[in-house]
């Protein structure tokens, strides 16, 4: 299946991207899961609009051009990488050329606690 972004990385790509300073990690979950399952470190978070009216997404975009450069390589991350696909995709269509999502998420699979950021053992912190 072709994708309309970048592509997608693991956690533990994501994490070795991050690491050697090739990628920044945006996290675009809810504040609430942010904040009460947990986070990567210096991960920003700008939340992916649930709703998705119109004004809510321009506002999203609007979040990444007022922090990001279109070219830089982003590796968006959720819950399980679902909603990072869509953001994904929209960042993409907006120019945004190096986007990729970052499969399995910060939890995995719902429920499931085999995959993701977390069950790969990598760095998080609740605040």
């Amino acid at each position: 299946m072709a994708l309309a972004y970048a592509g997608v990385v693991t956690p533990h790509e994501a994490h070795a991207l991050r690491q050697a300073g090739e990628a920044h990690i945006v996290d675009v979950r809810t504040p609430e899961e942010w904040h009460h399952v947990g986070h990567v470190p210096d991960a920003p978070l700008i939340a992916w609009p649930r709703a998705g009216g119109r004004d809510e997404l321009h506002a999203f975009v609007a979040a990444f051009r007022s922090r990001f450069h279109p070219a830089e390589k982003l590796l968006l991350l959720c819950r399980s990488g679902v909603r990072s696909h869509h953001a994904a995709e929209l960042l993409a269509a907006v120019g945004f050329r190096n986007v990729y999502n970052v499969i399995e998420g910060f939890e995995g699979d719902q429920g499931a606690g085999r995959n993701g950021w977390r069950a790969a053992g990598l760095p998080w912190r609740r605040p």
